[in-house]
């Protein structure tokens, strides 16, 4: 073709358009003249086999008179939610873009032809032509002005997803250069966006519309420029000042970006997912599985689409500041957005991080002075005190040379770090603390069921009724949200991400403690690394808390390829708990081994025999363990006398299963012979089981008398109403007593059958062996003696009471140290030791077949024994009650026999002194602090009470 008949024919288009636009604009009809301009293409011989590929723009709607032509239709479910008004704008705007469709129609069609020169000059005029008069309908220039408020006409258009390849791309590259034009049109198309994903949901697929169309605008690129980038963090809600104290719910609703990360599956963040999912009349588990599922993939959908928003304004030169910045503000601890929100920008934050080097990233950044994350003044940390990091942080700034540049990798690690912390875990608690109230209301329900025989013909029976209903209400709702939440936070995929960014985490961490890592050796250095013990404490905790939420719902997650680096972390950290101040840290860790243990949780056997075998802990960790043991003695704490018995019982758990591994069996007998620390814990091991077991037995005795005054119809009816509820309210606080205080008293004694049978001597000690001796006799009285009826109650299995077990274990514990002086330590017990008692003990287990007739044999002569001793005693028995008062031992006012003297230079009995050192390394009477080797012997004294014992022994002789 003829460059001048190109040239006529470009001229014939320009006409063409403006008569087209002129017709609507005089509200006159056309039959698109736009056709005759590729009249010649038939003409060419080079046509394509290719039907025609019109796209049809029916889908867009124009109000009740509808309108539009063309061809390929959109899916349904956008047509019925995305609508814009019927007006001249719309139809001149539908006209342009399915001429710049054709466009590609006819290159489609004749691909020969329109590769020449002239005719490919020629389309991308035309192509120029429909984008520039685009631009002014989108300005309103033809018509009348359109107000920035007023949602953009190309809205629709984006959301359907029906705009010819290259259209909008040609629209910001041919805007993008004239400041004012561009915003003029993009901001409003922006705002459209942001309101249309505002209102969607997660009930329907329409959530990736916005998402999609917005994150294809982002990557549009000219050079290294990304126009829509630049233009959206210039928006005045691109980062907004906050309005009130609600500043992260202020953030997430009224930031641009906080449209797009709001959508949720979580009941409390949009009701509507739960409306439509999980309003059955029956919620069943297949059913919830298959939604979860599909609700999962919605989600991995829409979080793809938001990295790819976030992402491109981070490539993005100009806006990559100002993209950290708004990173920052949402992982300020001091604001508090949704669970949908932060999990979804979690995700984002860990698409950034996948790869991320460690060596790239700076393990001090938290202390830079230009660290984008600001920790509050009394932000607890690992080891340092306020007053340490407040004294090498004035250090650091002295020389700022110290610091280097914060690169990217650096501040998106611990941005993600601290997301991790303000996202995924308050959500894990929370999942949590659902379940506790699922549970207490279905127990209430329970209840109310149960009884009500009782409460039906009573004053109270409408009460009753209507909070059985209301639990009902209650508990149905839970239930829903709860399945929300499993779709939410059990996303096995979104876990494996959170694991794997923790064991990055601890790989920083392990190289700070030893730069050697992966080659690190325990015990640690002394030296604590400043850097280590100046970190927030939470660094570790949430490790440590994330383990603990997946080992409960989600153990499957944990066979990574990063979980050697979890063991070895763990590991470590049980180890030298001289690197961790709060001894709740330690516990929490000792916890989170606790719920690996098979006996807990089968499917982590894996798991805790990775811990068992790991090379660093066959020689540390149960000489730790033990020693952590007798440490929480005093954690500081209000609450520490009952946490103590929590914490003990995991390790007790923990022991158990360790006991069964040959290389720490041996460990066990190593310290089981290295004496001291074995014996501190001997005697909280005796402590613990004297309280917990008279504890244990009196709650029984109570649930004796209820269960008997109930069983008592015609006393129990003349009690007033008040008095009833009052007795069953104690009855039931005694149950949950009881049940928690067997199960730690059952660990306990099972401890000491285990070990008596494998190391006698420390029991043995003249500061333990008495103690032993008269905490066993006085439990021997408690089940046979003549009170013992007082623990028969119904249903002893509900409480985790085996009386037969517990005789059978405590009489084995005495054959197993059954020796000379163990004999003697009994027949001392004047408070609980009878001849009778023990002639009971061997009735009831020839009664109930608990021991073989030779191991009762054996009890027989530790019996015969003991009564022998206490002959000998009452022959032989002084009274010393007059001793002088230099002879007694200050504390117990008895005689002392092996006087030691105190720092403080107090004079007392080395076996008193010895059993309270047990309990508290202090000096009784001024706290200061004392151990064994400052007690100094006083043989001056030692030799003048024996001579006055003598004297003593002649004269009554």
């Amino acid at each position: 073709m003829p460059p001048h008949s190109l040239a006529s024919l470009f001229c014939l288009f320009s006409l063409i358009i403006h008569w087209s636009l002129f017709a609507f604009v005089a509200n006159s009809t056309y039959e698109n003249p736009f056709s005759l301009l590729f009249a010649v293409s038939d003409v060419s011989g080079d046509s394509s086999e290719e039907e025609n590929e019109d796209d049809d723009f029916s889908c867009v709607q124009f109000g009740p008179s509808g309108g539009g032509s063309g061809g390929a239709s959109a899916s349904d479910s956008c047509s019925d939610h995305f609508t814009i008004e019927t007006c001249k704008e719309t139809e001149m705007l539908n006209y342009l873009i399915e001429c710049f469709d054709r466009v590609g129609i006819e290159e489609r069609k004749a691909p020969k032809m329109c590769s020449q020169p002239a005719v490919t000059q020629l389309l991308s005029n035309v192509r120029s032509q429909c984008i520039s008069y685009a631009a002014l309908v989108l300005q309103g220039s033809l018509t009348q002005p359109r107000s920035p408020q007023q949602q953009s006409l190309l809205v629709p258009y984006l959301l359907c997803r029906n705009l010819p390849f290259g259209f909008i791309q040609e629209l910001v590259r041919t805007t993008h250069q004239d400041e004012e034009v561009f915003k003029q049109i993009f901001i409003p198309i922006l705002q459209g966006l942001a309101l249309a994903s505002k209102e969607c949901s997660l009930d329907s697929d329409n959530f990736k519309y916005p998402l999609m169309a917005l994150g294809e605008l982002c990557e549009i690129k000219f050079g290294k420029s990304h126009p829509v980038c630049s233009l959206v963090v210039s928006l005045p809600l691109w980062l907004p000042k906050s309005l009130s104290p609600g500043t992260g719910r202020e953030l997430q609703r009224l930031s641009y970006l906080g449209a797009f990360f709001n959508l949720s599956v979580f009941a409390e963040d949009d009701p509507r997912v739960v409306e439509k999912y999980f309003s059955g009349p029956a919620i069943t588990l297949e059913n919830t599985r298959v939604v979860s599922q599909s609700l999962q993939h919605y989600l991995e959908s829409a979080r793809q689409e938001l990295f790819k928003i976030l992402h491109s304004i981070l490539l993005n030169g100009e806006t990559r500041e100002a993209a950290l910045s708004y990173m920052a503000a949402v992982t300020d601890d001091r604001l508090v957005s949704t669970d949908g929100f932060m999990l979804n920008f979690l995700w984002v934050l860990q698409q950034l991080s996948l790869k991320i080097k460690l060596e790239t990233v700076d393990p001090s950044y938290i202390f830079h002075p230009r660290c984008r994350i600001v920790l509050p003044a009394d932000e607890t940390r690992v080891k340092a005190t306020m007053e340490d990091v407040g004294s090498w942080m004035t250090e650091l700034s002295r020389d700022l040379s110290l610091f280097s540049e914060p690169k990217f990798p650096t501040e998106c690690f611990f941005l993600t770090l601290h997301a991790h912390h303000l996202s995924i875990l308050p959500s894990c608690r929370r999942y949590i603390r659902r379940l506790r109230a699922i549970r207490e209301l279905n127990r209430t329900v329970e209840d109310l069921k149960n009884n009500e025989s009782q409460w039906k013909d009573s004053p109270l029976a409408t009460r009753h009724q209507e909070m059985l209903k209301r639990c009902k209400t209650q508990l149905k709702k839970l239930v829903r949200c709860k399945a929300c939440a499993d779709a939410g936070l059990l996303d096995e995929n979104f876990l494996r991400r959170c694991l794997n960014f923790y064991s990055m985490v601890i790989q920083l961490l392990l190289q700070i403690l030893d730069p050697a890592y992966p080659d690190i050796k325990l015990p640690l250095n002394p030296d604590i690394p400043k850097v280590f013990a100046a970190l927030p404490e939470f660094y570790v905790e949430d490790v440590a808390e994330f383990l603990f939420f997946i080992v409960q719902y989600a153990p499957q997650v944990l066979y990574e390829p990063c979980t050697q680096d979890v063991v070895t972390f763990l590991v470590v950290m049980l180890c030298s708990q001289n690197y961790i101040r709060n001894p709740y840290l330690v516990a929490k860790l000792v916890e989170v081994m606790f719920m690996t243990n098979p006996a807990v949780q089968p499917r982590t056997q894996k798991f805790f025999e990775m811990i068992e075998n790991h090379p660093l802990s066959t020689k540390l960790l149960v000489p730790s363990l033990m020693k952590f043991y007798t440490d929480v003695e005093h954690t500081g704490a209000t609450s520490e006398f009952y946490d103590k018995f929590t914490i003990r019982y995991h390790i007790s758990t923990i022991f158990k299963s360790l006991w069964q591994n040959i290389a720490h069996h041996s460990t066990f007998m190593e310290e089981f012979n290295s004496g001291k620390q074995f014996v501190r814990y001997i005697n909280m091991l005796i402590n613990d089981t004297t309280f917990l077991l008279d504890e244990s037995l009196e709650s029984l005795k109570r649930i004796h008398e209820v269960q008997e005054e109930m069983k008592n119809k015609e006393h129990w009816d003349l009690l007033p109403r008040d008095q009833q509820q009052a007795r069953q309210s104690q009855l039931a606080q005694d149950e949950r007593v009881s049940r928690s205080y067997l199960a730690l008293a059952t660990e306990t004694v099972d401890m000491f059958h285990i070990l008596t049978k494998q190391v006698q001597k420390p029991f043995l000690r003249p500061e333990l062996g008495p103690r032993l001796a008269a905490m066993l006799n006085f439990n021997l009285q408690q089940l046979c003696g003549s009170k013992c009826r007082d623990l028969k109650v119904e249903n002893p299995e509900k409480y985790g009471f085996e009386p037969k077990k517990l005789l059978d274990q405590l009489t084995d514990i005495y054959l197993q140290l059954d020796c000379a002086r163990f004999a003697k330590a009994i027949a001392d017990d004047q408070r609980s030791y009878s001849k009778e008692l023990f002639e009971e003990v061997i009735s009831k287990m020839r009664k109930a077949g608990i021991k073989s007739t030779i191991a009762i044999e054996k009890f027989k002569l530790l019996a015969e024994k003991v009564e022998e001793i206490v002959a000998k005693n009452a022959r032989a028995e002084i009274d010393y009650s007059d001793a002088p008062d230099e002879f007694r031992d200050p504390l117990m006012d008895t005689l002392m026999t092996d006087p030691v003297r105190l720092p403080s230079g107090t004079i007392m009995e080395r076996s008193i002194i010895l059993r309270h050192l047990l309990n508290s390394s202090t000096d009784p009477f001024n706290r200061q602090t004392l151990t064994e080797n400052m007690l100094e012997p006083v043989p001056e004294l030692k030799e003048q009470i024996q001579a006055w014992m003598r004297h003593k022994h002649n004269t009554d002789n």
